[in-house]
C-alpha cells in the first residue's frame, strides 16, 4: 500500500485553541475522501500525588459534555516552544494550588485520532508543595483529593470517564 496523499487542504475556521480544515486525501486503498481535521497545539496532563499517597484531582465543568468531570489537571501548550513538561508543571500549580518538584514521564496519547492531531503528554507529579490556585476565566472547577488506589479503581471501573485522566491514572498505577 502507498502512503496517503493530501490532494488539497482548506482552512474552515481558526479559533483560539483549534484550527478546522477540510482535507481531500487519497488514502492508501486508492479512495479519495474529504476529511474534517482539527489541528491542536498539543497538551499535557499530570497525576499529582501528595506525600500521603493522595491524588489531587479537579472536578471541572466541561460545557461540551454538559457535565462536571473528575479529571487530572491538564491544559494546552500555551505558546510555540513551550515544552510539555513546563505545561504540566504550570497546569498542576494553576489548577490544584500545588507546585510539583518532580515529574515522571508516563508517555503520551492521541486524544481522538479520527479527527484531530491533539497529542497529550502524561506525567506523574510528585514532591508537591502548597501554593495557590490561579484559574483562567473559562475554568470552573473544584479540587478533590482521593487516595491514589481509589482514583485508579474509579478509572478502571468507568466512574472516571475523561480519557486522558483514565489513561494517566492507569499508567501512574504501574509507577507507584
Amino acid at each position: 500500500m502507498s502512503d496517503p496523499v493530501v490532494v488539497s487542504s482548506r482552512s474552515v475556521h481558526q479559533g483560539r485553541i483549534v484550527k478546522l480544515s477540510l482535507e481531500e486525501v487519497r488514502l492508501p486503498n486508492g479512495n479519495t475522501v474529504t476529511l474534517e481535521i482539527i489541528k491542536h497545539p498539543g497538551a499535557a496532563a499530570a497525576v499529582p500525588v501528595d506525600p500521603h499517597g493522595n491524588v489531587i484531582l479537579v472536578r471541572q465543568y466541561r460545557h461540551a459534555t454538559g457535565s462536571w468531570l473528575l479529571e487530572v489537571p491538564a491544559g494546552k501548550l500555551d505558546h510555540p516552544g513551550e515544552s510539555p513538561e513546563d505545561c504540566a508543571l504550570r497546569e498542576v500549580e494553576e489548577e490544584t494550588g500545588y507546585r510539583a518538584g518532580r515529574l515522571t514521564p508516563l508517555g503520551w496519547i492521541w486524544t481522538t485520532p479520527g479527527f484531530t492531531d491533539e497529542k497529550i503528554w502524561l506525567y506523574l507529579a510528585s514532591e508537591l508543595t502548597p501554593t495557590r490556585l490561579s484559574l483562567q476565566p473559562d475554568e470552573v472547577l473544584t479540587v478533590e483529593k482521593l487516595p491514589l488506589a481509589e482514583a485508579i479503581r474509579r478509572a478502571a471501573s468507568g466512574e472516571i470517564v475523561d480519557g486522558k485522566s483514565v489513561c494517566a491514572l492507569l499508567r501512574a498505577a504501574s509507577r507507584k
